[in-house]
C-alpha cells in the first residue's frame, strides 16, 4: 500500500521562489514544539502517537462491544455532537455502500446519529423511525451536560427501556465518556452500562482514533486495525525527522500558510467522490477550530464536485480571489462500470463508449484544476489510492498533523476552543437556567 501524496506544484506558482523552502525553519520549530509537548495546549497532544500507541487489548474490547450490539442491534444511533461524531461518520460514510439504507441485507446495523443539534422534528422523525426496532445506543460525551446530546439521549435512552426492557437496555447502550466525572459517568456507572474513556489529553476534533470513533466504525463492520495502521504508518511518514521536502504534513502545513501570507483567507476542499462528503465536514471543524481565534484563521469552506461545480463553480472561477483549494483525489475506484454505447446517440456521449465512468470523473478533476488555476485558484491536490480503511487513516492522521503545524505557524493555540462557548452562555440565559439571571436581564435588554 502506498502512502497518500501531496503535489503543491499548481499553488508554488502564485508564490515567490523560494517561499515554500523559507518556511522550514519555522515548520520544523513548530515539529519541534509539537513532539517536546512545549506549545500551547501541550495538555491536548494525546492525538499525536494514539496510533502507534494504541494497544491490542483495546481493539479487542472495541470489537469484541461492537459485537455485542451488532448481534443484538439492527440499529445504532451515535449520540454525540462536533469530534463525537463527525470523525466516525466521516470514515463510515467514505467505506459505506452508498445505498446501505435500502440494501438491508442484515449483515451489518443501521447506523444513525443523533445529538448533533436540536431539531424538534428530527427527534420527532427518528424517535418514529426507531419504534419496533431493535436499536441500541452509543453515547458519546465527556461531561454528559452537552445539551443536544444530553437531550437526545434522554429520548433514546428512555425509548430504548420502555421498548427492550431495562436489562436489555443495559447491554445494548454503551457509554463513551471520562474516566472519573460528569454525569455521563455517574449513569454508566449506576447502570452498568459498558464504557469506554475518553483521554484527558485528547481533544473532541481530534479524537477520532480513540473509542470515540472507533466503537462505532467496528459497529459498521469496518477494520478498525487496518484503519488504525494506516494512521500509524503516516505517523512516521510525518514524523519532525523526515526531511522537509519528503513530509506531506509539512509540505501542506507550509504551502497553505504561504497562500494565507499572501492574502488567500480561503481554503475549499474539493473532493470528486461523494462517498468523501463527510470527510470535509470532519476537516471543517478541525481546521476551522484550531485555527480561527485571536483575529486569525484560514476558513474552511469545502465542495462536493462534480456537483458543486453547477452551484458554487462560478464562485470558485471568477469570484473574489482570496481563495485556493486543497483536492482530495481518488485514484483507484473500488466498482468498475463502463460507458454503454447508445444507437440514437441523442445525447452525443457515444465517444465515451467503453471508458471507465472514472476515467470521465478523472478528465473533470483535471479539467477544473487547470481551469481554476487559469482562473486565479491555487491548487493542491492530495492524491490516495483508493478508499480503504488503511488509506482512510492515513488521510485522518495526514491532516491531524497538518493541522497541528499550521495552528503554530498562525502563533494560535491550536487545540483550545474558547469560542465555542459564546453562544452556550446567552441560550441558557435565554432559556432560564438556574444560575444565569444576571445574563438573562442583559440579553433581554438587547433584544
Amino acid at each position: 500500500m502506498s502512502n497518500i501524496q501531496i503535489d503543491s506544484s499548481k499553488a508554488v506558482s502564485f508564490l515567490s521562489e523560494n517561499t515554500i523552502a523559507s518556511l522550514e525553519p519555522r515548520v520544523k520549530a513548530a515539529q519541534k514544539a509539537l513532539e517536546e509537548g512545549t506549545c500551547p495546549g501541550n495538555d491536548f497532544l494525546g492525538w499525536m502517537h494514539l496510533a502507534s500507541e494504541t494497544s491490542p487489548e483495546l481493539l479487542a474490547d472495541i470489537k469484541e462491544t461492537a459485537n455485542v450490539l451488532r448481534e443484538n442491534c439492527d440499529t445504532i444511533v451515535v449520540a454525540g455532537i462536533g469530534g463525537s461524531y463527525l470523525g466516525a461518520r466521516a470514515i463510515i460514510e467514505a467505506l459505506s455502500n452508498s445505498f446501505q439504507w435500502l440494501i438491508n441485507d442484515g449483515k451489518n446495523p443501521v447506523i444513525l446519529f443523533a445529538g448533533n443539534n436540536i431539531s424538534e422534528d428530527y427527534l420527532s422523525e427518528l424517535t418514529l423511525f426507531l419504534k419496533n426496532r431493535k436499536f441500541g445506543v452509543i453515547n458519546i460525551s465527556k461531561s454528559g451536560t452537552t445539551t443536544e446530546t444530553a437531550l437526545a439521549f434522554r429520548l433514546l435512552r428512555k425509548q430504548c427501556e420502555e421498548q427492550r426492557g431495562i436489562e436489555t437496555a443495559r447491554k445494548v447502550i454503551v457509554a463513551i465518556t471520562d474516566a472519573k466525572k460528569g454525569a455521563a459517568r455517574t449513569t454508566a456507572d449506576k447502570e452498568g452500562y459498558k464504557s469506554f474513556i475518553i483521554p484527558d489529553n485528547v481533544g473532541g476534533r481530534f479524537s477520532v482514533l480513540t473509542p470515540v470513533g472507533l466503537l462505532p466504525i467496528a459497529c459498521a463492520g469496518f477494520d478498525i486495525e487496518a484503519l488504525v495502521k494506516g494512521a500509524a504508518d503516516m505517523e512516521r511518514a510525518c514524523a519532525p525527522s523526515v526531511p522537509f521536502n519528503e513530509n506531506p504534513a509539512e509540505q501542506y502545513a507550509a504551502t497553505r500558510f504561504a497562500l494565507y501570507q499572501a492574502g488567500k483567507k480561503i481554503e475549499i476542499l474539493a473532493n470528486y467522490q461523494p462517498k468523501l462528503h463527510f470527510m470535509n465536514e470532519w476537516w471543517k471543524q478541525l481546521y476551522g477550530e484550531s485555527e480561527g481565534k485571536d483575529g486569525k484563521g484560514i476558513f474552511p469552506a469545502a465542495v462536493d464536485l462534480t456537483t458543486d461545480l453547477h452551484s458554487m463553480g462560478q464562485w470558485i472561477q471568477e469570484g473574489e480571489r482570496t481563495v485556493f483549494e486543497t483536492v482530495i483525489s481518488v485514484e483507484n475506484p473500488n466498482a468498475n462500470v463502463l460507458f454503454p454505447h447508445d444507437e440514437e446517440n441523442l445525447d452525443g456521449l457515444n465517444f465515451l463508449e467503453g471508458k471507465h465512468v472514472d476515467e470521465v470523473n478523472k478528465m473533470a478533476e483535471l479539467g477544473t484544476r487547470l481551469a481554476h488555476v487559469d482562473g486565479g485558484v491555487p491548487n493542491l491536490r492530495i492524491v490516495m489510492e483508493k478508499l480503504d480503511e488503511y488509506t482512510i487513516g492515513q488521510l485522518i492522521y495526514f491532516f491531524e498533523r497538518g493541522c497541528g503545524i499550521s495552528g503554530l505557524l498562525l502563533e494560535v493555540n491550536p487545540f483550545n476552543q474558547p469560542g465555542v462557548e459564546a453562544y452556550k452562555k446567552n441560550m441558557f440565559a435565554l432559556l432560564g437556567k438556574p444560575g444565569y439571571e444576571n445574563e438573562t436581564a442583559a440579553i433581554k435588554a438587547r433584544i
